[in-house]
């Protein structure tokens, strides 16, 4: 690490509301959190959970130097590639912890965007085993929790990974590690945006690169030529879940199905992004935004994602 100990600050208090979501206690039958075994030549199996609803976030404060960070980003004629071991230039949070039973260690990163992103004629959806995008310095955004209602994929209820209904030792960069070893993004990296000298007053630095190429910012962008917050246009359901064999109780942010796409509710479009003016790209360009409320990270693409994106299936 280079030495730079991180305070976790002014971005923390503009989040507050990332963390006022639901924590309750899960029901895990099998491994601890996101270590599932796996049935030959099957996904690994999931976690049983009946939560409906819980209290706030409890994050692991991020205290621990995580070892030498390597990264470099290389331009050929039509790609831009990100190398990297996987570990940040920040402090993390301790693991293993109790939510999560996994131990950091260096990861092989081998990811690449297009030099020149573009739309597609129709959005792709995120899909669980994909990674949105990569971060500056070479760890990935994987906002997917693969944490199910009643343990079943099918369910058509996902949980949030930010929701706070099931434990997943998240430290204070909404981060934690995959059974492997990979230390990912599961929120907006506080140690990182911090690093980087991010401020409400100006616009993001850059953050990373989404699987389609195009730059991933967080909280602020330029818009009419001013500084402004980058705010989600998705909103909370309103009434109650169906019942019976779907979950019960209101709609407030335990699953990903809670929320809805409301265009113009804020500036971010369907995919949490808008066209930016930035130092990285004075002409302006299509960028994603972290933002302060759901889904924080993006869970579609407006281009075509990379391959290397993909991870083995989960």
């Amino acid at each position: 690490m280079s030495g730079i100990y991180v305070r976790i600050g002014a971005i923390a208090a503009v989040l507050a509301l990332v963390s006022a979501c639901v924590t309750a206690q899960s029901r895990p039958r099998g491994p601890g959190a996101g270590a599932g075994s796996r049935p030959a030549g099957g996904p690994p199996a999931t976690r049983y959970h009946d939560e409906i609803s819980g209290g706030p976030l409890s994050l692991v404060p991020a205290t621990i130097d995580p070892g030498t960070s390597t990264s470099a980003l290389t331009t050929g004629a039509s790609a831009l590639r990100i190398a990297g071991n996987g570990i940040p230039d920040h402090l993390v949070g301790r693991f293993p912890n109790p939510g999560n039973p996994n131990r950091i260690s260096p990861q092989k990163v081998l990811l690449q965007v297009p030099l020149t992103p573009a739309k597609a004629a129709q959005i792709t959806p995120l899909q669980l085993g994909w990674n949105f995008g990569v971060s500056v310095q070479g760890v990935v955004f994987d906002p997917q929790a693969a944490e199910f209602w009643k343990g079943d994929r099918n369910s058509g209820w996902d949980y949030n990974a930010l929701g706070g209904a099931i434990a997943l030792g998240l430290d204070t960069n909404h981060a934690h590690v995959q059974p492997q070893g990979t230390y990912h993004y599961h929120g907006v990296p506080l140690g990182l945006t911090e690093m980087l000298g991010w401020s409400p007053d100006r616009h993001s630095p850059l953050i990373g690169y989404a699987a389609d190429g195009f730059p991933i910012y967080a909280l602020t962008g330029g818009k009419n030529g001013d500084v402004t917050e980058m705010t989600s246009s998705y909103r909370l359901k309103t009434g109650t879940r169906p019942g019976g064999d779907q979950p019960g109780g209101r709609y407030d942010g335990t699953f990903l199905q809670d929320y809805t796409y409301v265009a113009g509710a804020g500036n971010l479009d369907q995919c949490n992004g808008a066209f930016t003016v930035s130092p990285e790209y004075p002409a302006g360009t299509y960028a994603y935004f972290l933002s302060r409320t759901y889904p924080v990270i993006p869970r579609c693409f407006t281009g075509t994602p990379d391959q290397s994106f993909l991870m083995r299936r989960r």
